[in-house]
């Protein structure tokens, strides 16, 4: 053990050399030993370090790593996607929207309301165009309060323009999630037990201001089988995420803009039916227009807008009619008013039905010159810009990532498959054909 003088005069220069010396080796010691410690703090846990993955090629650039990235990003939700499950594919689906003083944050541009209505009427449009025979309602919490901003319907011009009205909100108060819950509740019972019902909630408030205990709630919606997700914009919180883990749901933190739209957009696919839905034959209607021949079709009201205060209905000779009653009707799908029968047209069904049989993932492959463009787009493939290509099991034809999306997202049909002869009979021959006049769900 050293001691030392508290005169200065008598203390050594080489006992300060060895001290200075002992203290570097410390030091150097308790630094490798925090390198070689593999864990992290927990807020850095939820990031990815993609400025890790960025590495220079040979000459000196930067562009094969940034697009690689880019390419990975685009088909990570592609990759989870599984066909041949049973699925919810007539959906009723209520968006919870947090209308507080939280949402007034400008950390999302301009503010988080006005980030969040532009992304939800791409999300109701995506929704009805992936889901056409599915229905969606709009519920805002604010003040404590729960408000019902649209009931559930299949008509995606009415949501979209009842969320746009939305930018006009005063936001104030706390939300309430329990009694935004159980107000979607209240109308998600009465809903047939062959439909999927789910919730999905936009929280914004790092706090909930509820009447009573919300696990009571909780417990009431997974004995009705409803499905709960949620979408934080600020930080993940404990009673949302324990809401997402008892109802079978998915929880998210947003990060920005673009990642609250993946967020957003994962759940537009319809998710695997769950153990309490029946499944059973639905009876559906192909709604006609009633016409004599030699006469020119009659003016009558649209049963859709006759009670409608900002639409009224107005006498127009054009429209579809219930096959059942007679009723008719605007647009397609719609549950008649009169006879409860649900009216839809055969795209609509072939629209739900592609989830089922999804087009299969098209192998990945290193770019070596296997073609010189693009099958889809005919767009000349680059050694830096696509160090990837995908390649179709049944036509052997080469795409590239913006096609691959195209076609398992949008389209649902292989370009190669459907314009070769020999793969389409090969396609056919695969796939299981249905009854010709109906459809389980």
């Amino acid at each position: 053990m050293l001691t030392l003088e508290s005169e200065t005069s008598n203390f050594s220069p080489k006992l300060a050399i060895c001290l200075e010396c002992f203290y570097i080796d410390q030091f150097q010691e308790d630094t490798m030993a925090d390198d070689e410690d593999p864990k992290e703090y927990r807020w850095e846990t939820g990031y990815e370090k993609t400025w890790e993955a960025i590495k220079e090629d040979d000459d000196g650039l930067v562009e094969g790593s940034i697009a690689e990235i880019i390419q990975k990003a685009k088909r990570k939700r592609q990759a989870m996607k599984k066909g041949f499950s049973k699925l919810g594919m007539m959906r009723h689906l209520y968006v919870i929207l947090d209308c507080s003083e939280a949402m007034s944050v400008p950390d999302l541009k301009p503010t988080r309301l006005l980030c969040t209505l532009k992304l939800l009427e791409i999300f109701i449009e995506e929704f009805f165009d992936q889901n056409p025979i599915s229905q969606l309602g709009v519920i805002a919490m604010k003040a404590k309060r729960a408000e019902k901003i649209t009931e559930l319907g299949g008509s995606c011009r009415k949501h979209i323009k009842a969320v746009g009205n939305l930018n006009k909100l005063n936001l104030t108060g706390e939300p309430s999630l329990q009694n935004g819950l159980e107000l979607a509740l209240k109308t998600l019972k009465m809903v047939p037990s062959h439909a999927s019902r789910e919730i999905l909630v936009v929280m914004g408030s790092l706090t909930t201001c509820d009447p009573t205990d919300i696990h009571i709630t909780i417990d009431a919606l997974k004995t009705e089988g409803i499905r709960c997700s949620v979408v934080s914009l600020s930080a993940e919180i404990r009673v949302c995420k324990f809401l997402c883990t008892e109802t079978g749901g998915v929880y998210g933190a947003v990060l920005d803009d673009s990642h609250f739209k993946d967020q957003l957009l994962q759940h537009i696919d319809p998710p695997q039916a769950g153990n309490q839905q029946e499944f059973s034959m639905i009876k559906m209607g192909f709604p006609h227009g009633k016409t004599e021949e030699g006469k020119d079709p009659p003016l009558t009201m649209c049963m859709c807008h006759i009670d409608s205060t900002d639409e009224p209905s107005k006498l127009t000779s054009g429209g579809y009619h219930c096959p059942q009653c007679y009723s008719k009707y605007c647009e397609l799908p719609v549950e008649c008013t009169a006879c409860g029968l649900t009216l839809a047209s055969a795209p609509h069904l072939a629209r739900s039905y592609h989830h089922l049989f999804p087009v299969p993932h098209y192998q990945e492959l290193p770019f070596q010159q296997q073609a010189t463009n693009c099958y889809g787009c005919q767009k000349l493939f680059g050694e830096t810009t696509d160090k990837t290509i995908y390649q179709c099991a049944t036509c052997r034809q080469f795409f590239c990532i913006d096609c691959d999306i195209f076609v398992h997202e949008t389209m649902h049909s292989c370009v190669g498959c459907t314009t070769i002869p020999a793969s389409v009979q090969a396609l056919h021959a695969r796939k299981p054909v249905p009854p010709p006049h109906s459809m389980s769900l």
